[in-house]
């Protein structure tokens, strides 16, 4: 009769091994994922920090265009487009307003 190779000593030693092996092959893992984390956190971190001197370059750029005045330059003259383009519509309004105006007048008198 063929002795049953899970039974008696042999048996428990092969699943306390079995176990150990999970062990450092979750330990494996988890190590792994520590080592994974902490890699995509000094990217982040790198990418934070190009992105945050990319935007200070940006405004560095911004200030030192509105102290040459050609920022405020340009300001002024888009504002001074804006004036004119609301002059002329209110010109053309103001006109049809009158004609309006006068209609019901005339209509409200007859």
């Amino acid at each position: 009769m063929a002795m049953d190779p899970f039974r008696g000593q042999g048996g428990i030693q092969m699943l306390l091994t079995a176990e150990q092996d999970a062990q450092q092959v979750i330990s494996n893992a988890r190590n792994m994922k520590m080592a994974r984390l902490k890699q995509a956190k000094d990217e982040a971190e790198r990418e934070v920090a190009q992105y945050r001197a990319n935007m200070e370059a940006e405004y560095q750029k911004k200030v030192t265009e509105t102290n040459s005045g050609s920022y405020a330059q340009r300001l002024e003259e888009e504002t001074n487009a804006k004036i004119n383009n609301l002059k002329e519509s209110s010109d053309r309004v103001s006109k049809d307003v009158v004609d309006m105006l006068l209609r019901y007048v005339a209509s409200a008198t007859t």
